[in-house]
């Protein structure tokens, strides 16, 4: 049985009607020759990934989702999550190996730990 998790950190909706656009601008190019047909699955993997990919958060750990699979990590695993300059989040696990976070943003690290029940050590000083 599957449990809700606490907050679902997503792509911004943009990029979803974005990639429909996409999709329905290469139509016309696609039915021109049936040689191009295969480029109407650019867009529509990318509306896809858009609307699967992000973190999903709760008491337990993160699972990482990408277009195909999932990764979960239990936050005993977690040593730090660490922004990057571009305001990207990663975790860095107690392995060494890092994982980056998708769609988890320094504007929204805040929110991942308390819906994960983790505490806030070095909070980040404003600029």
């Amino acid at each position: 049985m599957s449990r809700k998790p606490a907050l679902r950190v997503r792509k911004p909706g943009a990029l979803i009607v974005a990639a429909l656009v996409a999709f329905v601008g290469t139509v016309p190019f696609a039915g021109a020759r049936w040689q191009l047909a295969p480029v109407l699955l650019i867009p529509l993997a990318i509306m896809v990934w858009a609307w699967r990919a992000g973190t999903d958060v709760d008491a337990e750990g993160l699972r990482v989702r990408a277009l195909a699979g999932s990764t979960f990590v239990p936050w005993s695993r977690v040593a730090e999550l660490a922004p990057d300059p571009r305001g990207r989040v990663s975790a860095l696990l107690t392995d060494g190996k890092v994982l980056r976070l998708t769609g988890v943003t320094t504007t929204n690290l805040a929110a991942v730990l308390e819906a994960g029940g983790q505490e806030i050590s070095n909070p980040p000083t404003p600029d």
